[in-house]
């Protein structure tokens, strides 16, 4: 089948490299999100999806949206007439695809959505199996509608989160594994062996986009919340905390954590929550059940380093705490 492929981050890209190599399709055109500008150099950089398409030399756009008004933008409904697709496949674009699109392409746009649908409907399906402490996630391929992530499903895949997976590890092993299953469900369409299979109305959940705010640790919930919530947000937007030292307040970023420090040499038997203590080797916080040790941290304007390097070169004042 002839493809398009709509995608942005580094998680999309290998879905798009499967289905650049697979036998029996063809991706003949890809839709990223614009260029940013970023850094202290204002470089312009291109998406991962747009990068690794123009590496497999596929012709590449990057509207700003594809539609104004409701109705989808002429220039971008006239590059997708040329590009005459059989089929449309989104991973992580980033973009609202119009309801005047979607019937473009013969059948459709199939979604590639990192969790077990209906479950985690939204911007952040990953993040949001892990703080709720899901044992099992996974991926579903679904038929683009007008709703969020309501259309009938193709396929699924399930995997357990490992007990110390963060959201970038759990969301990588989803984006090769997916990638695969990706490719399947195109296999089925093209064959007209597979359909899909409308959603059930219960077990509903969401996952809104996140913010900032909701990666800052509140550290007098117990441990495994709190854990969860810092592996839940590690990479992006990356948990923090305020380190109040008394005349100064800095925001640091925080690794996960390890639990069972108790016999640890130096470790402290009870901290109250947020309450800092330092040996040579460990940093331990307090939570509203137990101690807990930091992993390592990012203090303002420096790299990811060991907590206790950190502490060493912090110098915290007594009775420092984490809020």
């Amino acid at each position: 089948m002839r493809v398009i492929f709509a995608g942005t981050p580094a998680v999309a890209v290998p879905s798009l490299n499967a289905l650049h190599d697979s036998a029996d399709h063809q991706v003949v055109g890809v839709i990223s999100r614009p260029d940013a500008v970023s850094g202290r150099g204002r470089k312009v950089n291109r998406s991962d999806v747009a990068r690794r398409a123009d590496e497999l030399g596929i012709d590449v756009i990057t509207p700003a949206r594809l539609h104004h008004g409701g109705e989808a933008d002429p220039e971008v409904l006239a590059t997708l007439n040329r590009w005459a697709p059989d089929c449309a496949a989104v991973v992580a674009y980033g973009g609202l695809i119009p309801p005047s699109l979607l019937n473009l392409p013969t059948h459709g746009w199939v979604n590639l959505h990192f969790s077990l649908l209906p479950a985690w409907r939204g911007a952040a399906p990953v993040q949001a199996a892990i703080a709720a402490g899901d044992a099992v996630t996974g991926a579903s391929t679904f038929q683009l509608d007008a709703g969020l992530d309501t259309g009938p499903v193709y396929g699924t895949l399930t995997t357990e989160i490992g007990a110390d997976e963060t959201s970038g590890e759990l969301l990588a092993r989803l984006a090769d594994e997916g990638s695969r299953l990706l490719v399947a469900t195109f296999d089925g369409i093209g064959s007209g062996e597979l359909a899909p299979v409308a959603q059930p109305d219960h077990d509903v959940s969401r996952a809104a986009k996140i913010t900032v705010d909701d990666a800052h640790v509140v550290w007098d919930r117990p441990a495994h919340i709190v854990a969860r919530l810092i592996r839940a947000h590690t990479p992006d937007p990356g948990a923090w905390a305020l380190v109040d030292g008394g005349d100064t307040e800095t925001r640091l970023r925080v690794g996960p954590l390890r639990r069972g420090v108790g016999d640890a040499p130096g470790a402290p038997s009870a901290l109250d929550p947020g309450e800092v203590a330092v040996t040579k080797k460990a940093v331990y916080v307090g939570t509203a059940d137990e101690v807990v040790a930091l992993t390592w941290v990012i203090p303002p304007g420096k790299k990811q380093m060991p907590a206790a390097d950190w502490a060493r070169g912090a110098r915290l004042a007594p009775g420092a705490v984490l809020r």
